[in-house]
């Protein structure tokens, strides 16, 4: 790839598509919401397109989920969210520190990085109280925020840097975890195929940047089989 490979459309495109998975995260989808998806034909209309037969899958299932979503009990799909984003149920918080804290514990140095980086680019959570800073929704927001105001290769690589801090820390756990529990397909696959997207743009971001990525170990990742069931999870309006 060349350097023409982060274009102002492209860029656009990948800005639209992580507001749209924040969005995604954000709430159970309502009816109308699922059919506005299968009207674009989500997630094919994202602007970041699967390179391998895996991610192909993953687009693929994703697609499906949102066809059996749409003939679903509003209540199952709200029963999964809550299970996520709201009660830790499943045990698959969507809050970082959970995962990368020694002791599993909410609100920890993730959030305060994070909190920084919000801050230098004039951005803050509305309620950290009930959404911290290292949510996965606010997480995605900024990743657009960066995107949409990225003009040279320093900005790609404060990108790349803070995929590799945080989201690429522990996205990967969070995404097996919601896998693997979940009761409807719906966010079991949206948690991958989120995954899927995130590791995509890095490997674009890599080959832009001339320089390989890290290695999980190398960021000091930790295992997500190892987080116990409770956490003090958040939600609120996003920032």
């Amino acid at each position: 790839m060349t350097a023409a490979v982060f274009t102002a459309e492209l860029v656009k495109a990948l800005a639209e598509d992580a507001e749209m998975l924040a969005a995604l995260h954000d709430r159970e989808p309502a009816a109308v919401t699922l059919a506005v998806l299968r009207e674009v034909g989500f997630p094919a209309n994202l602007g970041l397109l699967p390179a391998d037969a895996g991610a192909c899958e993953t687009w693929r299932r994703m697609a499906q989920a949102v066809a059996q979503a749409s003939g679903a009990r509003p209540d199952d799909l709200a029963a999964d969210y809550a299970a996520i984003y709201l009660t830790g149920a499943y045990g698959a918080s969507p809050c970082e520190s959970v995962w990368l804290d020694d002791d599993h514990l909410a609100c920890q140095a993730p959030m305060f990085a994070l909190r920084e980086r919000y801050a230098a680019a004039g951005l803050a959570a509305t309620d950290w109280r009930k959404r911290p800073d290292d949510h996965l929704v606010l997480q995605l927001l900024y990743l657009a925020h960066v995107l949409r105001r990225a003009s040279g290769p320093d900005d790609l690589r404060r990108l790349a840097a803070v995929l590799d801090s945080h989201l690429l820390r522990w996205l990967p756990d969070f995404a097996a975890r919601v896998a693997a529990r979940c009761e409807q397909p719906f966010f079991a696959v949206l948690a991958g195929l989120t995954l899927v997207w995130c590791e995509r743009l890095r490997e674009l971001l890599a080959a832009h940047l001339g320089a390989p990525r890290p290695t999980r170990e190398a960021n000091g990742a930790q295992r997500g089989d190892t987080m116990p069931l409770a956490y003090l999870p958040g939600a609120a309006p996003s920032w």
